[in-house]
């Protein structure tokens, strides 16, 4: 598949996404079972995998989004931007951050640090993709759909400037 100037190569079909994500949501709904936690949606592209988590949680949940971006094209530029901030009271709520990837981990550890500054409860991360390298920052990741390899990816609300977001599959470049 070519995307702009770049060939990617299909690395995890839909239905290996849907089997990982019933498979998340089971240890969610385990973890959470007795509490309604506050689920905060990092998008972009996060949108789709959180958008079939949720269908499969079975806890009685709020859902906001907020908007952080550390990527300029194909690389993580480790600046930290956040674009649309928090409208919840996370004080005392135990929250769950959906990302769709973690990369260098240092999106999810602002937003961690973030919510811990405002009082949550609790911090956890749910994320679809986790490239094994070196995590420059200590952060533990409750669920991890997919450990990866350090390649660049699309699809499935992950996109290369702007594009391929909506493809069902994730592909990685060739």
């Amino acid at each position: 598949m070519i995307i702009k100037d770049k060939k990617f190569v299909k690395l995890i079909d839909n239905e290996q996404i849907g089997q990982s994500i019933r498979r998340l949501a089971r240890k969610i709904n385990k973890d959470y079972k007795e509490r309604n936690p506050l689920f905060i949606v990092v998008l972009n592209g996060a949108f789709m995998f959180a958008g079939d988590l949720m269908k499969e949680v079975k806890s009685k949940v709020r859902i906001s989004f907020i908007k952080v971006s550390s990527y300029d094209a194909m690389e993580s530029t480790g600046n930290i931007k956040q674009l649309i901030g928090l409208n919840e009271n996370i004080f005392q709520q135990d929250v769950v951050i959906v990302e769709d990837i973690i990369d260098s981990g240092q999106t999810a550890k602002k937003v961690t640090d973030e919510l811990q500054t405002l009082g949550a409860r609790s911090v956890s991360i749910v994320t679809l993709l986790r490239k094994n390298k070196e995590i420059h920052t200590k952060l533990p990741v409750d669920y991890v759909g997919f450990d990866i390899e350090n390649r660049f990816v699309v699809g499935y609300g992950l996109d290369y400037d702007g594009l391929g977001r909506n493809l069902k599959h994730i592909y990685a470049l060739k």
